[in-house]
């Protein structure tokens, strides 16, 4: 079964255990990555395959990265600090109330 995703493009989310916060910039509607990336995760920490996984512009304290996130560890961020991902700037539009629209869309 396919569900809705809780998060869309251009939201900001962290992560609910790791400390990293992002910008989502794409959404597969099930698990889309390799299955020796999915096999490296713990057992313990492994999420179902079977649940929306998002494509982040990610940051933490010490760099900028791109991460693939199951749906049931992502938050929704309240924090209004912008993101510093590079790509962020090339792809998204920040309004001055701190959402980010992708720039593809952000003409229309």
């Amino acid at each position: 079964m396919i569900r809705d995703a809780k998060f869309g493009i251009g939201q900001v989310v962290r992560h609910r255990v790791y400390p990293f916060r992002g910008v989502i910039f794409d959404v597969d509607p099930v698990f889309g990555n390799s299955d020796e990336w999915y096999d490296a995760i713990p057992e313990a920490v492994r999420p179902r395959r079977d649940q929306p996984f998002y494509h982040l512009y990610a940051e933490n304290d010490e760099s900028v990265y791109e991460a693939y996130v199951s749906e049931q560890n992502l938050l929704p961020d309240e924090d209004a600090t912008p993101l510093r991902h590079p790509r962020i700037a090339v792809d998204f539009e920040r309004s001055p109330t701190g959402v980010y629209r992708p720039r593809n869309l952000a003409a229309h």
